[in-house]
């Protein structure tokens, strides 16, 4: 037990030794740029009366004080170890999942980095306090420290699967509002103004971004490639190499939104029934081990009794 406690004092002041050293290294590499400096006259803009730097720092909240901080020197300590292919698909990920509470790659490591100690120390406590599996506790530590690192990397795929599903639930609708937004005699990107005032999803926020970096210069078919490769949905490949197309040849952009709009229609009814075909197949589980064992327990439960009850009386 002792020895447990040990190992987890040690993975405590081993993870704060890294995050001193990396806000030590941090705070070398900004000293031209003072941070308090930078959010003081944030607030003088914007009209707020602020007396010192002390009361700036302290309105923030207590997570992007202390623990954002801290986990972006364990992760910027923790990027000198880590493979350059590794940081880059793990800033790929975060892009591809929206940047989660506006994660980057540094804290996405220093986040597994924590999770593998966590869990392969709480493993090894589980493991090690019984008796009858004490000596698999290295093995296990070492099956749970995999988890711990994989962990963060399962979380973020599924909110990569999420946002696809929201983006392509939602491009139908938008690819008919450009329609008739470009058949009014609006311009591609007035119709895609309009997307982002009508609705409040991921495709309006994506169809935003391409309107902001429209404007500070870059050409709308390289900054519709950029929402293609942040999203990576093959149905809006489709449509942005369908708009570039259009615009390079000069056809008629209407023409191929009321093409596109159509295609993805019959796409989402073609999914739909897809989704009903594979509905019997998944109630087959519940239906064999829930349902049928419950109904054979209703009908023939009394009928066993009775038989058991004449057996014994004929004995």
């Amino acid at each position: 037990m002792m020895s447990i406690v040990w190992l987890l004092v040690a993975a405590v002041v081993i993870l704060v030794i890294l995050a001193y050293i990396g806000l030590k290294d941090e705070a070398k590499k900004q000293q031209e740029v003072d941070p308090l400096q930078a959010r003081l006259a944030e607030y003088l803009d914007s009209g707020m009366e602020i007396t010192s730097l002390e009361e700036v720092e302290l309105r923030q909240p207590f997570t992007e004080r202390v623990l954002l901080p801290m986990a972006r020197a364990v992760g910027k300590l923790a990027l000198k170890f880590t493979p350059k292919a590794l940081v880059t698909e793990a800033e790929r990920r975060l892009e591809l999942a929206g940047r989660p509470y506006n994660l980057d790659a540094t804290t996405f490591v220093a986040i597994q980095v924590f999770s593998t100690v966590v869990f392969g120390v709480g493993g090894y406590y589980l493991i090690s306090s019984s008796e009858d599996y004490r000596q698999y506790s290295l093995v296990g530590s070492l099956f749970f420290l995999f988890v711990g690192y994989y962990f963060p990397l399962i979380w973020l795929s599924r909110l990569i699967t999420q946002r696809r599903k929201e983006v392509l639930k939602a491009m139908p609708d938008a690819l008919d509002l450009l329609t008739i937004c470009v058949e009014a005699g609006l311009g591609f990107d007035a119709a895609m103004r309009k997307v982002t005032e009508k609705w409040d999803n991921i495709l309006a926020l994506e169809f935003a971004r391409v309107l902001r970096e429209m404007q500070l210069g870059k050409p709308r078919r390289e900054a519709l490639r950029d929402m293609a490769d942040r999203v990576d949905l093959p149905e809006l490949r489709s449509f942005v190499a369908a708009v570039i197309q259009s615009e390079q040849l000069g056809v008629s952009m209407a023409n191929v939104l009321r093409i596109q709009s159509e295609y993805m229609r019959i796409q989402r009814r073609q999914r739909a029934e897809e989704e009903a075909h594979k509905a019997p197949v998944k109630m087959l589980f519940p239906l064999v081990f829930l349902i049928l064992p419950s109904i054979f327990v209703v009908l023939l439960g009394p009928a066993v009794f009775i038989v058991m009850h004449s057996l014994a009386g004929g004995l």
